[in-house]
């Protein structure tokens, strides 16, 4: 939908598997991208030393991550990780995924809370302090990796943030991975283990960057975790021969959660899929070191392993989808007299009007995915001649047999032509030109037309739950 204002100070009337390269290769595409050249990074966001404000155990950290728009001082929330209970020092898992420009500055603000409740409201949650830095400082530090101290509370120590930067490969691929363990080591006194994985991915400096994190499977040395998905991307950047730390851990209630083993894979051995290869002996150092009949602390199998390409827009494109546009204007009384300059539908003999610059903006961008370049272009809201009925579906070129016309140059033509001869007037029902495509769209069985439709409007949806439910109908 395409909401229109009218301009400022006027008034508004009225109405309110085979052989793998080194790196993955499918690259992403954006027809519609800026033309500044940008390169995505991914932030990982880890915490050291955090203030601790819960009386009975440890904080449970969020880190909320703030931009600031070039020229404008507002800050705006940009993402959230997950929470982490029962920590000083958590290593977030959900990243964010920027865009870096060298050529500008980007300021960025961490917030951290320790979060008390489920409520989204951050003010209902304890204050840890802040970091304030620019994107450029993250990626420029030595190994991409920015350590500061946390501030914002006065005569507190708050501990320190560190944020890692790594550009993104451009591979669209996700993997559906399961694993199970057998016989491993017992950490808990009075019960079995309470297992869970954590999946870390090297770096160029030998540190590793957390990933993922399976659930936890309750008292038992033998789990069989639920199968996860993640993209290529998150687990190896695409470097299929990138070192892959696994880690098993014992979950303990107050955060403390005891290590039983480790081992490394590679993308590239995973990719084998279920077999003698992907048996994972789970190795202890401390106690291999100390004990000389240590053998292991239990082993972790894959259990599947399935790759899955992300299919983008542009691909359905290339493979022959036709996209269909439709537009539906508008004719409203609400939108003024359009031989009155303060109209959105002024007639103005010298330039666009409103609703004939919205239409050509994104119809022009549109076009060029159509292959026939025949639109139809439906009106609502207005009385028609002879007789005055109002109609909430009319064709602008006056054919509701055949309401297409040629190119957006021809829909322009026909909503001129339109506004001579209809009577502005109401109420802004959008469900009947929903109900129009959707129609259209129920009757291409193979999925191999797009079908879009753009409302251009200027007000409040006088039909609302109508046209919740054909959006949901259609959907």
């Amino acid at each position: 939908m395409f909401a229109l204002e009218k301009p400022a100070g006027q008034a508004k009337p009225g109405r309110s598997s085979g052989g793998l390269p080194k790196m993955a290769s499918v690259g992403d595409f954006s027809v519609l991208s800026s033309s500044i050249p940008a390169t995505k990074v991914e932030l990982s966001v880890s915490c050291r030393n955090l203030l601790d404000r819960d009386t009975f155990s440890k904080s449970d950290p969020i880190c909320v991550l703030y931009t600031q728009a070039i020229g404008n001082k507002e800050w705006r929330e940009f993402g959230r990780t997950e929470v982490i209970d029962n920590t000083l020092n958590p290593d977030f898992v959900r990243k964010f995924i920027m865009d870096y420009f060298f050529e500008e500055r980007e300021n960025l603000r961490f917030d951290f809370y320790d979060v008390d409740s489920k409520s989204p409201n951050l003010s209902k949650h304890d204050f840890l302090g802040q970091m304030f830095c620019t994107l450029g400082e993250i990626v420029g530090s030595q190994g991409s990796r920015l350590e500061k101290s946390i501030v914002g509370i006065p005569g507190k120590k708050c501990g320190t943030v560190i944020v890692t930067a790594e550009e993104l490969g451009c591979c669209r691929d996700s993997v559906l991975m399961q694993f199970c363990a057998n016989k491993l080591d017992k950490k808990d006194f009075f019960g079995k283990s309470d297992p869970f994985l954590v999946f870390l991915r090297s770096n160029e400096d030998g540190s590793f960057t957390i990933c993922h994190k399976t659930e936890v499977v309750k008292n038992t040395l033998n789990p069989v975790w639920q199968a996860f998905k993640i993209s290529v991307r998150a687990l190896c950047n695409g470097d299929y021969d990138r070192t892959i730390k696994v880690e098993v851990y014992d979950w303990d209630r107050d955060g403390s959660h005891d290590f039983i083993g480790e081992f490394t894979t590679s993308y590239r051995e995973l990719s084998r899929g279920q077999s003698q290869f992907n048996v994972y002996e789970v190795i202890n150092p401390k106690k291999k070191g100390k004990k000389k009949k240590y053998v292991n602390s239990g082993t972790v199998t894959l259990l599947s392993f399935l790759i899955e390409t992300e299919v983008s827009f542009l691909d359905y494109i290339k493979g022959g989808t036709q996209i269909n546009f439709t537009v539906a204007i508008d004719f409203t009384a609400s939108n003024g007299n359009p031989s009155q300059p303060t109209s959105l539908h002024y007639m103005n003999p010298y330039q666009l009007n409103a609703y004939g610059m919205a239409l050509k903006a994104v119809g022009e961008i549109i076009q060029d995915y159509d292959s026939d370049k025949m639109f139809p272009a439906l009106g609502f809201g207005a009385r028609l001649p002879p007789d005055g009925r109002v109609s909430h579906e009319f064709a602008l070129n006056g054919n509701p047999q055949n309401p297409y016309c040629h190119g957006i140059d021809g829909v322009m033509e026909a909503y001129y032509r339109s506004l001579k001869s209809v009577q502005l007037y109401g109420p802004t029902n959008f469900a009947p030109v929903i109900n129009h495509v959707a129609r259209y769209a129920a009757s291409v069985k193979d999925g191999s037309q797009y079908f879009v439709l753009l409302i251009i409007t200027d007000g409040v949806i006088s039909d609302m739950a109508q046209t919740k439910e054909s959006i949901v109908n259609v959907s």
